[in-house]
């Protein structure tokens, strides 16, 4: 990083010891150093994000520190404040347009800094430790399509379908027809124009649309990244809706993040849902499997790919701290920052275990029926 910080200051050399850890920090003088520490580490990131505080070398491995040596107490006010929000409650669809907007609209050119060539926004599956994030980010396509074994004719649904990378790779099995939704207008004017220029709109389509408000049948749903922004109070019916569009004896893919039982909101939470996913929630594994089967779905695989999530995390913030100059003439210094954290803080949440992100095959099988709210079809 450079020598300055944002505003041009030279800034005073601030905790030293730091270095032998890969990392150096400067900006602001010993006391007030000790005063933010003492704050703990929400006031920590929020100095970070006025540029106060300036991290020289690997943005990961400075948190990483910060995590081993300062650890977070549970519970208190922050934990209150992180659990009571009236988005736990209700979301309306223009809500969850508007949190949506908010994370993925910034710049496509941005997320182009420091995501593979695929705009892949998940996590990769490093299937050699030797693998660059472009390859892992394809091994983890192909490893989709064959958890829901798509085949011939199938007709498949990609919700939160992202910058379209999995729905191009479904188009390449022959004979497949392929539908994605968003509500991120970037996304959508990205995808639908990758459509037309491949050539694929006879087979391949995307819709500006929520997942509330998409009918029909599909022998293949993939849910991936999707659930985080639904909200715990409202994975029982997002699983519903999804349960009614599979057709009898089709297959379900639904990968996201998830808190351990033994974690619990805390001040990354309230950073996160406060600078970063307006209205996203974490549920339990259990949840999810709780509301999959109430749904009529049958869990017929499981796997926890934590280590791989960990691993892509910690490669997106070393790819965005490398692009920092063209980074900065695309989105705000505070955005930048926040984006840098916040991804360096993921890192090392799936590090520490605190994170997991489960990938599940359901099915819905072909004799079970599903128990239709007419007035929930209708909203």
């Amino acid at each position: 990083m450079s020598e300055r910080t944002d505003d041009g200051a030279r800034p005073t050399q601030i905790a030293s010891d730091t270095r032998t850890a890969g990392f150096g920090v400067r900006g602001v003088d010993t006391e007030r150093w000790r005063s933010l520490t003492r704050r703990g580490t929400l006031a920590l990131a929020r100095a970070f994000i006025r540029g106060e505080i300036e991290v020289d070398g690997d943005m990961v491995a400075a948190v990483r520190w910060w995590r081993e040596h300062h650890p977070e107490p549970r519970g208190g006010l922050i934990t209150l404040r992180a659990a009571i929000r009236l988005e736990r409650w209700l979301q309306t669809q223009s809500r969850a347009r508007r949190n949506i907007a908010f994370h993925y609209d910034r710049s496509n050119a941005f997320y182009q800094q420091f995501l593979d060539s695929r705009m892949v926004y998940s996590s990769a599956y490093f299937e050699r430790p030797s693998m660059s994030l472009d390859e892992a980010q394809q091994a983890k396509l192909r490893l989709i399509l064959r958890e829901l074994d798509i085949q011939r004719g199938h007709r498949m649904l990609d919700i939160g379908c992202g910058w379209g990378a999995l729905m191009l790779e479904a188009a390449s099995i022959a004979g497949t027809t392929v539908v994605g939704c968003t509500v991120s207008r970037e996304q959508y004017a990205y995808v639908d124009n990758l459509i037309r220029e491949r050539g694929l709109q006879h087979r391949v389509s995307v819709m500006f649309r929520d997942w509330r408000e998409i009918r029909g049948e599909f022998d293949r749903i993939a849910s991936i990244g999707m659930y985080e922004h639904v909200g715990r109070r409202r994975l029982g019916r997002y699983f519903r809706a999804l349960s009614r569009l599979l057709t009898p004896g089709g297959l379900l893919l639904n990968s996201g993040i998830a808190r351990p039982e033994t974690t619990a909101d805390d001040a990354l939470t309230l950073f996160v849902q406060r600078a970063v996913f307006p209205g996203g929630e974490l549920p339990t594994l259990a949840t999810v499997v709780r509301h999959a089967g109430r749904a009529g779905l049958t869990v017929r695989g499981l796997a926890n790919l934590r280590e791989h999530y960990g691993r892509t995390c910690a490669e997106w913030a070393r790819r965005l701290q490398a692009r920092r100059a063209p980074c900065l003439s695309m989105v705000s210094r505070e955005t930048y920052r926040t984006w840098l954290l916040y991804l360096a803080g993921s890192a090392v949440s799936f590090e520490r275990g605190e994170l997991d992100v489960h990938h599940i095959v359901l099915s819905r099988p072909a004799e079970r029926r599903i128990q239709i709210d007419e007035q929930e079809v209708a909203a």
